[in-house]
Formats: structure tokens, sequence, C-alpha cells
């Protein structure tokens, strides 16, 4: 029997104002559950709480050639940063051979991400080899990648073609001094601009694009994002600034809750709520409204994840695996599971889907239901939680 985990809105309290980006350390290792009885396989998994298992987001680097602020602050990631050695990364083959054992336990999306994935050499080797994958029903998997945009324009051909479906690009302003200082690698606007051009013109769509926001920083530029894409097939999507990591030096009072933020996209252009396009989707969506007051499809579009302010983990769907193949559960754990010496060690596929299977089976994360009611102390002790550019967003 299983337990359904509530939708909450979440008490907004900081716990880490102040925090001073440090060093992260290196992320543990969980040992994988031991097998215990004759089990199947294969088949759909749920957790704990009921959820099944659909997404699996697979980190292919933990380089990024941006310096965000929220995700690789340059004070920390400065240029004696030491990152994965080559031997430690996870082959093309090893990945693929991971996310088949996912596929026929009920994965049907994989996501790639970073680091900034297409920093990965030959990536669309990886993109032909999963997009060859097929569900248990004979269905293809929907692939696709979140990027920073900085190498799409001269790369959306080559990965449409390798069997890439759509991509994702982080987009946190178009006002370039403030792009720039976001970026902190004084990269201009224009450029990922002219990357989210070339992957439309390739048909990598629909397109999505992510804008964190933090207040004071770049709120200022939410009625501009959305007057600029609306009615171009690209859908936005806004971001609070999350509580990831250990180094981004997180402060409650630099998050915009998403219904302030919805506030003042409504004042500027009148929106009407959607439904939830698919399981487990992360956004809330608003699409833009007529003259008289009905959803325009021609207009498109947008979203807001409330990652802090609404907790979404009744319906979270989605496990991560890090570029050196360890499996982390939600996206601010402290620790994984190691599938890297599963995958090189003698066991087998057999041993890889057994492992995968115990592992989601035994499934309790539900962090953001439990943020509210965390001690203030919670965030300045104990095991430091995975850095995002570590596992992805």
């Amino acid at each position: 029997m299983t337990t359904r985990l509530p939708h909450r809105t979440i008490s907004l309290v900081d716990q880490r104002a102040g925090a001073i980006p440090t060093r992260p350390a290196q992320p543990g290792s969980l040992p994988v559950p031991p097998a215990r009885g004759a089990a199947s396989q294969k088949g759909p998994l749920v957790d704990t709480f009921g959820r099944p298992l659909r997404d699996l987001r697979i980190s292919v680097t933990d380089r990024c050639n941006f310096r965000c602020s929220y995700c690789m602050p340059k004070e920390v990631f400065d240029k004696d940063y030491a990152y994965l050695p080559q031997s430690a990364l996870l082959s093309f083959e090893e990945i693929t051979r991971i996310a088949r054992q996912f596929v026929a336990h009920g994965v049907q999306k994989i996501r790639l991400t970073g680091g900034e994935p297409l920093l990965r050499k030959n990536l669309e080797v990886l993109i032909a080899q999963l997009a060859d994958l097929r569900t248990p029903e004979g269905r293809p998997l929907d692939i696709t990648l979140t990027t920073n945009g900085s190498l799409l324009a001269r790369k959306a051909q080559a990965l449409k073609d390798a069997g890439l479906r759509r991509v994702t690009v982080s987009l946190d302003g178009l006002d370039d001094t403030i792009f720039k200082r976001m970026n902190d690698v004084d990269f201009p606007v224009s450029d990922v601009l002219a990357g989210i051009e070339a992957a439309q013109a390739a048909g990598l769509g629909p397109i999505k694009v992510n804008m964190v926001v933090k207040r004071g920083t770049n709120d200022h530029e939410i009625v501009p994002m959305a007057r600029h894409f609306q009615g171009s097939g690209v859908v936005l999507r806004f971001i609070e600034y999350m509580d990831v990591g250990a180094t981004n030096g997180w402060r409650m009072d630099e998050v915009l809750p998403s219904g302030e933020l919805i506030a003042r996209l409504e004042a500027a252009l009148p929106l009407v709520a959607l439904e939830a396009s698919a399981p487990g989707e992360t956004a809330q969506r608003w699409g833009y409204a007529d003259p008289s007051g009905k959803y325009d499809p021609q207009r498109g579009e947008v979203g807001v994840i409330s990652s802090v302010s609404q907790a979404f983990c009744g319906e979270c769907n989605r496990a991560r695996l890090s570029t050196e193949g360890q499996l982390y559960l939600c996206l601010f754990a402290s620790q994984g599971y190691d599938l890297r010496s599963v995958v090189r060690s003698a066991g087998g596929d057999a041993e890889l889907a057994g492992a995968i299977r115990r592992i989601w089976q035994g499934r309790s994360d539900r962090y953001s239901l439990l943020r509210a009611s965390l001690p203030p102390e919670a965030q300045s002790s104990g095991a430091r939680r995975v850095e995002m550019s570590y596992i992805g967003g």
C-alpha cells in the first residue's frame, strides 16, 4: 500500500540568509540496497508514496562555460577548481546501458543536462544511441536537452539529425548588461537568441526558455521577456531562485514567489490558467488571453516553477544520474547511489535492473514538503546538498 503526498503551499522562511559560498565537498555515495528474494526485474515502478518513474535526467559533464551566481559562482568554480577526471565519467555506452534499464522500468523521457552538456565532446553520438531505445510498448523516447545556448547556433542541426527532439534554453534576461552580470563571463544575450533561432529552424521544438528570477537582480525583466517570446512559439518558464547546493549564497529575500510574479504579468498581459500537459509536470501553465478573455493558442503560454513557495513533491517522477554514475532521487539530495560500480562490475544487466528497481521502490524523498519544518540550523550543519552543476536542474 502506498501513501499519496499532498500538494502544499510553503511558508517562506529564510533558512540560509547570509550564507557565504564555499568550495563544495564531493558528494557522498549510498550503497545500493541488497536484493531480498526473487523479484521481477522489469516493469513500471512506484516508490513508497506511489510515485512512478517516468523521467531520467542525465548529466553528461560537470563543466560549464558560464559562471552564474545561482549555480556555479566564480569565487568557487575558479581556475583552480578540480573537475572530475575523464576516467571517472560514464562513457556513452555506459550511459546508454543504464538508460536502457530505466526505460524498461517505465522511463519515457530522457533529458541531457550538465554543467553545460554541449561541452561534452561528440554528444551527438550519445543522442543517437539514446534515440534508438524504445519503451516496452515500442514507442520512441522523448529525448531533450537543457543548455545555456552558447553553442546552440552551431550545433542545433547536428543535434536534430542525431535524434534530439527538443531543447530548453536557460536565459535570465534580455538586457545585455543584466545578462552578462548573471552569467559572469561577459557572454552576450544576442548569441543565445541566435541559438534559439537556430534551434527553431532545425525543428527542435517546442522550445522552452527557462528564466531563473532573483528579486532585485533581474525581476524587472519578467514582462520584457514575456513580451519578447509571446507569439513566437517559444514557451517561457519562470523559475523561483532555489536553495540548491551550498555555493550559491541562497537568501529567501531574493526569492520572488510565483504568485507575485504572475500578478505582475497579469497587470501587463492578461492570462488564463491552463491544465497540466502531463502527469508530474513541474510548471504551472498560463496562456495569454485574447480581448474576450479566452486563451489564444497563437499567443502562446508561460509557466512558473514554484520550487520554493509551493511543493510539488507529490507528483515527482524524476531520477537524476550524475556524470560519474551517481543516481540521485531528489534535486536537494546530499548523497546518491553508486550505479557506476554496478555497471562496471561483472553482474550484467540483470544486476543493474534489480539495483534500479530496489532504489526507486525504497524512495521517500520529499524535501520541498519538509522544508518549512526544518530548523534554521539545518541548512548550515550536516551533509551538504549536491550542487546543481553536478546533476543538472
